[in-house]
């Protein structure tokens, strides 16, 4: 008994991955493994995969009586793999939808609506309602006719469809729908892409409690009307995953910081929720049976609220299985119950083991069930307070193994994510928790629906600012090399830090490393300590794919904007780092939205004397937005004619087209004669005369040269991002000594194009490009221009 009890004392607690009982893993990356072989090949990796997966399986069976339970979860996954899923893929490679896609074919469909439309917001539009020209609607086809055929298809498709009518479509809706077949994106069980050109067609009712969570989630906007734009847009974000109210720029802070997963719904809102139902229980001292019940039908209802999105589908499945554990009394179930979520989700869904949601949701599951309490528990073995500890630890760990993910997926590693999330994470549980509260009862108590959202007010406003200073920080974004490589990178680059942390002799290496690294590019990065450069004349400010340029007047902090690029946020970053605060005029080129898309955050902060436009009324929507902004503003709205002279002290600005405007009808369907109604301007500055030509075409190019305009300038803005649609003769008549495209890195209109480049060097232009050099300032030397790109180093300016 003495020796008994003294094993039992000295007895070591179980190894971490004992602890959290792994068996179902082995199991999960079979299942995930072979699925997306397949989707990458072809049904036959199903099929071997499978075969191979079942015959391991049996074999530990076997040979390792105590490994069981792993083993028999092989063979049903292999068996799972080796038939559902490889008749799946098969059907899906031999859909008559594949091929008639290939050729463009029209058809009619009769389909199931599966989720909720996602609005499809083309780079550089203003706001939701403007930007969301179509929705895209995932659907099953129930009956199909191509090209006046019938043809046999149950297959997957997914639906590009105007906004107007589509946008009200709810999951389990019958419609007929006619368009045109395009091909979908490979890896895909989805057969095709189809261009609708009509409203939906015989449509049918939705289930009832798809229409009754609709019902709940208009409420809450209804609800959120009673709070300013941004928290109204953002609240609904976090409880329910709805961010079609959601501000682009707030949208695009929460990228930038890393913030974007608190918008996107998964297993932290459920754990939230789920959570928040059990503490009151057990408060009220309910046995773990009846809570877990209570839990449960709570789940699925906030399910069915949030849709079956792939990421809310597999939090749901996770929750299921823990909550079963929790009814059942086992505990350190966490990594069992992801194991069992991904191999049923993905058995039932095989196209979810190539979505980037469910990956990023089961890896930061994964962070926070294996890499966090290990080190929350490191941590404060160290000194470091328990709650802080934990806060530190989540975001970290989530950061971690998400990272070569995300480079992969965005080219981009956010560097203040763990920062932002550390700073986010005390308000999260309480605004969605006052948000679901507001969501349901809501509909039956409007005063009180009304009384929890602005509770929730102040945490929605503290993450707004959060993301907000997160996006602003200087180097806050890591450029990273996209596809797979990168995210191989990223991966192989963590390894080697996790491991070199973990031998002292190498940790002394690393960090020595880094405090190098920390020393050449933080002055660069950080501190900027050449910008803005002294004197400068003119600046093209880096917004992307779109345009915005400052025009410095002689009084210090005062300074005119020529576009806004295509969305808030860049162009108020560039103009807080020119130290710009008042801006006597706007001048909208022309009304594109990669050109006014940023007029809201001109205000920010700044007096702003007027916002002047061309004699371009098109697009209807774009006018209306500009118009009503200015009234907003209280500032007024000025009409710029051929002839017209502004000055300001050390700067003018002659109007010198555009020459022809054709009636609004016959433009606005016509991109290219909204860009020839573009507002050319010749500005003065003690740099040289600048030709800011917005996005002129052949057209008005050659307009501009039979009038006689006078185009002889030092600094080209050259028209519409440096496209191949430049006349030689007037780059000619220009003669720029300096030629500046604005153009966003990566776009998909292949901006700037190389002829338009080799015509402005052959002429002897020092040409610059805001994807490569940043902002671009445009500086005197010697009574012409000279350039400056933020964050070079300081020295005399590029002649």
């Amino acid at each position: 008994m003495t020796a008994r009890l003294g094993t039992m004392e000295t007895r070591q607690p179980l190894p971490w991955w004992r602890a959290q009982d792994p068996r179902l893993v082995p199991a999960a990356l079979a299942v995930w493994g072979v699925t997306l072989a397949a989707l990458l090949g072809t049904w036959w990796a199903a099929v071997a995969g499978g075969a191979v997966t079942a015959l391991a399986g049996a074999v530990l069976f076997w040979r390792r009586p105590s490994r069981r339970p792993a083993a028999g979860a092989l063979v049903v996954a292999g068996l799972a793999l080796a038939v559902p899923t490889a008749m799946r893929v098969h059907d899906a490679e031999r859909d008559p939808l594949r091929a008639a896609a290939a050729h463009g074919a029209p058809a009619v469909l009769r389909v199931v609506v599966t989720e909720r439309p996602k609005p499809v917001r083309s780079a550089g539009y203003a706001d939701r309602q403007a930007g969301a020209r179509s929705v895209v609607l995932p659907a099953e086809v129930t009956a199909a006719e191509i090209a006046g055929r019938p043809a046999e298809s149950t297959g997957r498709v997914l639906l590009l469809a105007p906004v107007t009518p589509w946008s009200g479509m709810l999951p389990g809706q019958v419609v007929t729908v006619s368009g045109q077949l395009g091909p979908a994106r490979g890896a895909e069980l989805t057969g095709a892409v189809l261009s609708v050109r009509g409203p939906p067609g015989d449509p049918g009712a939705a289930p009832w409690w798809q229409r009754a969570a609709e019902s709940l989630r208009a409420g809450l906007h209804r609800l959120c009307a009673v709070l300013p734009e941004e928290p109204a847009g953002l609240l609904p974000g976090l409880v329910v995953g709805d961010t079609s109210a959601l501000p682009p720029r707030v949208e695009h802070e929460f990228v930038t910081s890393g913030m974007s997963h608190l918008t996107a719904v998964s297993g932290g809102n459920l754990a939230i929720v789920c959570g928040a139902v059990l503490l009151l229980l057990r408060l009220l001292r309910v046995g773990p049976r009846a809570s877990a019940i209570a839990a449960g039908a709570c789940l699925v209802g906030f399910l069915v609220l949030a849709g079956p999105e792939p990421s809310v589908l597999r939090a749901g499945v996770m929750g299921a299985v823990g909550l079963l554990a929790l009814a059942l009394g086992r505990r350190g179930s966490a990594l069992p119950a992801l194991a069992f979520s991904v191999c049923s989700l993905v058995i039932w869904d095989p196209a979810m083991a190539v979505d980037f949601g469910f990956a990023l949701s089961v890896l930061a599951t994964a962070g926070l069930v294996l890499l966090a309490p290990r080190w929350a528990d490191a941590m404060v073995r160290r000194g470091v307070p328990p709650g802080y500890a934990e806060g530190l630890s989540v975001p970290l760990a989530a950061f971690v193994v998400t990272a070569p993910v995300i480079a992969g997926m965005a080219g981009s590693v956010s560097l203040v994510s763990v920062l932002t999330n550390v700073l986010a994470a005390p308000v999260v549980a309480p605004a969605t928790v006052f948000g679901v509260l507001a969501t349901v009862v809501g509909p039956w108590w409007p005063g009180a629906g009304t009384v929890l959202v602005r509770v929730a007010d102040p945490e929605a406003r503290w993450l707004i600012l959060v993301a907000r200073h997160g996006a602003r920080a200087p180097g806050a974004v890591l450029d990273w090399p996209g596809g797979w490589w990168g995210g191989l990178l990223a991966a192989g680059l963590l390894a080697v830090v996790v491991v070199a942390l973990r031998l002292r002799r190498i940790r002394v290496l690393v960090t020595v490393i880094l405090a190098g690294v920390l020393l050449v590019f933080v002055p660069v990065r950080v501190l900027d300590p050449a910008w803005p450069p002294g004197a400068w004349a003119m600046v093209e400010c880096d917004v992307g794919q779109g345009d915005a340029l400052v025009l410095a007047t002689a009084e210090r902090g005062r300074a005119v904007v020529v576009d806004t690029g295509p969305e808030p946020g860049p162009v108020d970053e560039c103009l807080r780092r020119l130290d710009v605060d008042r801006v006597p005029l706007v001048v909208l080129s022309h009304l594109h939205a990669d050109h006014l898309g940023g007029l809201a955050s001109v205000f920010e902060g700044r007096t702003v004397g007027a916002v002047a436009v061309g004699p371009g009324r098109a697009p209807g929507w774009a006018w209306r937005q500009v118009a009503e902004e200015a009234g907003r503003q209280g500032v007024p709205l000025l009409e710029l004619g051929v002839g017209q002279r502004l000055e300001w002290p050390g700067l003018s600005l002659d109007v010198l087209g555009p020459r022809y405007v054709p009636a609004r009808s016959a433009v606005e369907q016509d991109g290219t004669m909204v860009n020839n109604s573009s507002v050319v301007l010749r500005a003065a500055t003690p740099a040289g005369r600048v030709l800011l030509t917005g996005d002129v075409e052949l057209a008005a190019q050659a307009d501009l040269l039979a009038g006689g305009a006078d185009l002889r300038a030092e600094v080209l803005k050259i028209p519409h991002h440096g496209s191949r649609y430049s006349l030689p003769d007037f780059l000619a008549a220009v003669g720029p000594r300096v030629a500046m495209a604005s153009v966003g890195a990566g776009n998909r209109y292949g901006h700037p194009s190389k002829s338009t480049m080799d015509a402005l060097i052959a002429l002897g232009a020092l040409v610059t490009r805001t994807d490569t050099d940043g902002d671009t300032a445009v500086v005197p030397d010697g009574g012409g221009p000279a350039i400056s790109r933020r964050g070079e180093p300081r020295g005399p300016p590029r002649r």
